[in-house]
């Protein structure tokens, strides 16, 4: 059974940097897209970046140039770089693996998912 396991969280202040893991088991990744959401209590679920299959890179407008996302074939693994952190950062951030791992849509089942981690900023 595909895992996703998902590392990297905690707390940090303001312009601080984060680096998330997200290592997966039981699959190829690198024939799916590849994304990272985030949720904050009461706000909708936010794709943040997203690289497709076909070599797509997404970034949201509201950490576009602060947040990057990598991966290392070799480790299974999915990395979120994320810098100049603002407190409006602050949710608990999912991986995605799949078939439409891409898309603006939180949680689609055709995706494998990460347990979801905290990340706060504070000011």
């Amino acid at each position: 059974e595909a895992q996703l396991v998902e590392s990297g969280g905690g707390s940090v202040q303001a312009g601080g940097s984060l680096r998330l893991s997200c290592t997966t088991s039981g699959f190829t990744f690198e024939d799916f897209d590849l994304g990272w959401y985030r949720q904050a209590p009461g706000n909708e679920c936010e794709l943040v970046a997203s690289h497709s299959s076909e070599g797509t890179t997404y970034y949201s407008d509201s950490v576009k140039g602060r947040f990057t996302i990598s991966q290392d074939n070799a480790k299974n693994t999915v990395y979120l770089q994320m810098n100049s952190l603002k407190p409006e950062d602050t949710a608990e951030y999912y991986c995605a693996v799949g078939p439409v791992a891409a898309s603006t849509e939180c949680f689609q089942e055709y995706n494998y998912w990460g347990q979801g981690i905290q990340v706060t900023v504070s000011s």
